[in-house]
């Protein structure tokens, strides 16, 4: 799998609602995107991988996860973090790394 290369910030970006893994239940982790039948944030996968972790290393860390389960989450983070950046800007606008939609033709 290439890797993006870009500093998007995975949190704010990856929309999770349309990966088959991933389910959201109000009251459990705050309601944020979780790993079906886990307590697992998808965003977790994605950051150590775009940090240089091998799936493998994941795995270590994530043994609950099969490495087709994580080669799925990082799949569909990078594919939707690509969706992302073709939409926004590029170049942040505080330090924090937020961007700003861009103008579409």
């Amino acid at each position: 799998m290439a890797r993006i290369e870009t500093q998007v910030e995975s949190c704010a970006a990856i929309d999770w609602t349309g990966c088959e893994l991933i389910e959201q239940i109000p009251g459990k982790v705050s309601g944020r995107p979780i790993v079906r039948e886990t307590r697992i944030l998808p965003d977790a996968i994605v950051n150590r991988y775009e940090l240089g972790d091998s799936v493998e290393e994941i795995h270590e860390g994530f043994p609950a996860l099969s490495i087709l389960q994580i080669e799925r989450l990082i799949e569909f983070g990078l594919s939707n973090l690509r969706q992302f950046a073709a939409n926004y800007r590029t170049t942040p606008i505080s330090s924090r790394g937020q961007y700003t939609k861009a103008a579409l033709p």
